[in-house]
């Protein structure tokens, strides 16, 4: 055991963080820690860090062991390049190299004893140098900037210069660097893109360190970790698995306690139902009766009912009127910032009822395109086309639909002026804004009050196409389910950009990769992205970007339209399709005639000579098929 907290308790006035929960964390062991927003999942690890008091409880480290922490906020302010920031995570090594170089040069003027004095030094600094792996640590720091989505160019980059999510990466880097033997990670994936996140995720499964993670990544959750710390209503649970295998226990247990629970009322309710009876007979015995129930039912100790989401945000999405076939052609679309071109000729065709994911790096345009569509941004050259009855309805990450100045009822009061004050307090309910909450101010929200209060808005727009961007940020695990749950009832369409695995893989039916200036068609979910993305992506997109004057020489490369892509796909579908058919009926054939040269050898049948003949007939009709589908397997096959 490498952490242990016990009894820990924790209260903000009268809200209770934790009370009396106790959890352990193992050596090398990967660990979650899960709850909704405001559970206190950030404040259990300032706690461990000792940057947040315990009101009560023990929280004890193993003597000897080092611990690191990555909080969701960094300020770096040190002038320093990403480069030079990273180093200082190496900066005993480095120490240790000047050491030993310095003593190569004294070498050459020692002789003697002072001479083997210094070889001894020499020689154990070596030793700690190479057992550090100190000859790699230069093509480490670089391989640990390029996972995390640095590009050479930008190591030179001041820190002091660069976004929040940057500096996080910049901070996650470092912390990786000085292998601490455990890790506190506070959501390490909320600045990083798809390519990043996997990356994060080998080298977390490999770390020789314990980890302890929070996270609303289910799919990162998934592949990391081999058990889950719960904080549910100030309590503390561990579960042994990954998500997935929480999910699933969890809910067994919430079904057997609702179940217990309800067994015990129905139970009460029938004694009270029985002593009300004895009683109305008004007879001594009677009476008595009902006394010796009422005491043995006082003696019951009555089951906590089980805690449940009823406070969970809770919406539908429905447009209000049906949009024509067509929703969305985009025609040679371009667009550059200075010298970086994000997307360039490119054209695709959205159709009503589709559920599209747009994916691909940071820097890339996804948001760009997204602010084009909704007349925010507009392009270099090529046009878009709605069709007939669509009206959008657009989530923007950054809120700038929203107006900070606002409060949150005027906000959609004023939007919405036909709502009742009842209509929108109960609009504001579902999305867990209740009582005075609804007269905060938009500029004093936190992302996920902001994400709730514009998913509030979208929900009223009635919008018959929702173009979504990174819907599932700053939302708990709870609400994106939730979300899920109504973008998959929604029958209008969806365009959206996320970084969200799990979500895309529940709500999308098509993937568009946007990646060297293109874009590569997927028409299915993410699990099966993942499948082709190796086969199609070298394909569908060119190694660099084509100019103005090589278009020919785009299409040679293998740059196809989405139409294109989307016959060729269906295409490689049927193939399989084909493939899998052809096998199990050879397979079928194969087996029959194994079982016709069984009953041929038995007495019943070889002494028969018609049902021999029948047996023999049939097994040379099964071979001329088979001789025909081996030619079609070996067809399907290459």
């Amino acid at each position: 055991m490498i952490l242990a907290c016990h009894n820990l308790n924790k209260s903000f006035g009268e809200h209770i963080i934790v009370n009396n929960g106790s959890f352990h964390i193992e050596d090398r062991e990967k660990a979650a820690l899960v709850g909704v927003n405001g559970a206190g999942k950030s404040t259990v690890l300032k706690m461990i860090m000792k940057e947040e008091p315990l009101d009560q409880g023990d929280i004890i480290l193993t003597k000897g062991k080092t611990i690191g922490y990555l909080a969701q906020q960094q300020n770096l302010v040190s002038g320093r390049s990403i480069y030079e920031e990273l180093k200082t995570a190496k900066a005993e090594i480095i120490e240790l190299e000047k050491q030993i170089r310095s003593i190569e040069h004294e070498l050459k003027e020692l002789t003697g004893q002072a001479l083997s004095d210094r070889l001894d030094t020499y020689n154990r600094l070596m030793s700690r140098f190479e057992s550090e792996n100190g000859y790699a640590y230069e093509s480490e720091l670089t391989g640990v900037l390029k996972g995390l989505g640095f590009q050479e160019e930008d190591f030179s980059k001041k820190t002091d210069t660069l976004s929040g999510g940057e500096k996080t990466r910049v901070s996650l880097g470092k912390l990786l660097l000085t292998k601490p033997d455990i890790l506190l990670l506070d959501e390490p994936t909320n600045h990083l893109d798809l390519n990043s996140i996997t990356w994060l995720e080998t080298y977390l499964i490999n770390y020789p360190g314990a980890v302890f993670i929070v996270s609303h990544d289910r799919f990162f959750l998934n592949r990391v970790v081999t058990k889950v710390v719960e904080i549910d209503h100030g309590k503390i649970r561990m579960y042994s698995g990954n998500y997935k295998d929480y999910a699933q226990k969890k809910q067994l247990i919430r079904d057997a306690m609702l179940k217990e629970y309800l067994n015990q009322q129905r139970e009460i309710k029938h004694q009270e139902a029985v002593i009300e009876k004895l009683r109305s007979f008004n007879r001594e015995k009677s009476i008595k009766r009902a006394e010796s129930r009422e005491k043995m039912l006082n003696r019951i100790s009555p089951i906590e009912h089980p805690i449940t989401l009823e406070n969970e945000m809770h919406f539908s999405l429905e447009p209000s009127c049906i949009s024509g076939n067509d929703v969305l052609s985009i025609e040679h679309l371009s667009k550059s910032f200075d010298d970086q071109v994000l997307f360039q000729d490119i054209s695709f065709e959205i159709k009503r009822g589709e559920h599209v994911a747009i994916i691909g790096d940071n820097g890339t345009g996804k948001t760009t395109l997204l602010k084009i569509l909704n007349q925010v941004t507009t392009p270099d050259t090529g046009s878009f086309t709605l069709g007939t009855k669509v009206k959008i309805g657009y989530y923007d990450q950054e809120h700038h639909v929203l107006h900070n100045e606002k409060t949150i009822f005027d906000e959609i009061s004023d939007d919405y002026p036909t709502l009742t004050n009842t209509q929108i307090r109960n609009t504001l309910a579902a999305f867990q804004f209740t009582g005075e909450d609804v007269y905060k101010v938009i500029r004093d929200l936190s992302g996920g009050e902001k994400g709730r209060v514009s998913l509030a808005k979208l929900m009223l727009s009635e919008a018959n196409f929702l173009i979504l961007d990174e819907p599932t940020n700053h939302l708990d695990i709870t609400s994106k389910e939730i979300l899920e749950k109504a973008i998959n009832e929604y029958t209008g369409t969806v365009l959206y950009v996320s970084h969200d695995r799990y979500f895309i893989n529940q709500t999308a039916k098509r993937i568009l990769e946007l990646v060297n200036h293109s874009f590569v068609n997927y028409i299915g979910n993410y699990d099966y992205y993942l499948e082709k993305k190796e086969i199609l992506t070298p394909i569908y997109s060119s190694v660099t970007a084509p100019s103005s004057s090589s278009e020919k020489s785009a299409e040679s490369l293998g740059r196809l339209s989405w139409q294109e892509q989307k016959e060729q796909q269906a295409k490689e579908r049927k193939r399989l399709n084909d493939l899998k058919k052809t096998e199990d009926r050879i397979a079928l054939l194969e087996d029959r005639n194994s079982e016709i040269d069984l009953l041929m050898s038995t007495e019943e049948v070889y002494s028969n000579s018609v049902k021999c003949q029948e047996l023999a007939t049939e097994k040379s009709k099964n071979e001329e098929e088979l001789e025909g589908l081996y030619e079609k397997w070996e067809e399907l096959a290459q």
